[in-house]
């Protein structure tokens, strides 16, 4: 993803609470890519998706223009809940790359009526866990 002037503050840096937005494209991309579409999901089993805890840390700036790569990997599986390493890092000339930020985050499953936590459904759990 390209970074926008809406992306940064006034230093022309990404203001640190954009990662958390480009983390949770990342996480959508990520089931999406093995299957699950949320709102479908939602209507299906009567749950959904929270984010129970998140962990940051900031290594380098990134900047107007620059153009990142975001990834999510899960790292941990539980019956009601995942949690995802996710790193957000800045495409440097001749292939490489520099680590702006990485993140840990846990996602729950929860009933979406009552908003208490439930079990994963089956068929989730064997799309997330390879």
């Amino acid at each position: 993803m390209r970074i926008y002037w809406e992306d940064t503050d006034a230093g022309g840096i990404v203001f640190y609470a954009n990662y958390l937005k480009f983390f949770e494209r990342a996480r959508t991309e990520w089931l999406r890519a093995r299957g699950i579409h949320q709102q479908a999901l939602r209507e299906r089993a009567k749950g959904q998706f929270v984010v129970s805890e998140v962990q940051l840390r900031f290594e380098r700036p990134a900047r107007l223009d620059d153009v990142l790569q975001v990834s999510a990997r899960l790292v941990e599986a539980g019956r009601a809940s995942f949690t995802l390493e996710q790193r957000a890092l800045r495409h440097e000339g001749a292939g490489g790359s520099t680590l702006c930020c990485a993140a840990t985050v846990r996602v729950g499953w929860v009933d979406a009526h009552s908003l208490r936590p439930k079990r994963l459904p089956e068929d989730v759990l064997q799309r997330i866990c390879p």
